[in-house]
């Protein structure tokens, strides 16, 4: 079964780019908002990464990579940022929020496929715990 994707970005072409490039390896769910993204995470769903522009139309700034992050349950699902905002800004935050990688728009998308492999080959410390134990 392939490892699952949730991609939230409002930009229609970016959606449809992260589908086109992610869906040979991924189950890949894309979604245009931040509401769109908590209703479908509320319905049960645990992907095994999120990938979200911080700017949403239906939120502020970072809204939902700091609900993300601080989250008991969504807390632990490894996040990527693709930002259209100031090189600094996004760099700061997303070490504030713990964010596992970011990518300045444009990006490459050979680069950014190859960073998810990364982080969809890393166990989740309570699975490296359990064989060391």
């Amino acid at each position: 079964m392939k490892k699952e994707i949730l991609a939230i970005d409002d930009s229609k072409a970016i959606r449809f780019l992260l589908q086109t490039v992610l869906s040979k390896e991924y189950q890949v769910i894309t979604m245009p908002d931040g509401c769109s993204a908590m209703y479908w995470l509320s319905k049960k769903n645990l992907p095994d990464l999120i990938i979200v522009d911080p700017q949403l139309p239906d939120m502020e700034n970072w809204e939902l990579v700091q609900h993300l992050s601080s989250s008991g349950i969504y807390g632990e699902v490894p996040i990527m940022v693709l930002s259209g905002l100031d090189t600094d800004e996004t760099r700061i935050k997303c070490m504030e929020f713990g964010v596992e990688e970011y990518f300045l728009k444009p990006f490459n998308p050979v680069d950014l496929l190859e960073s998810i492999n990364n982080i969809m080959r890393k166990e989740p410390l309570d699975k490296q715990y359990f064989k060391a134990n």
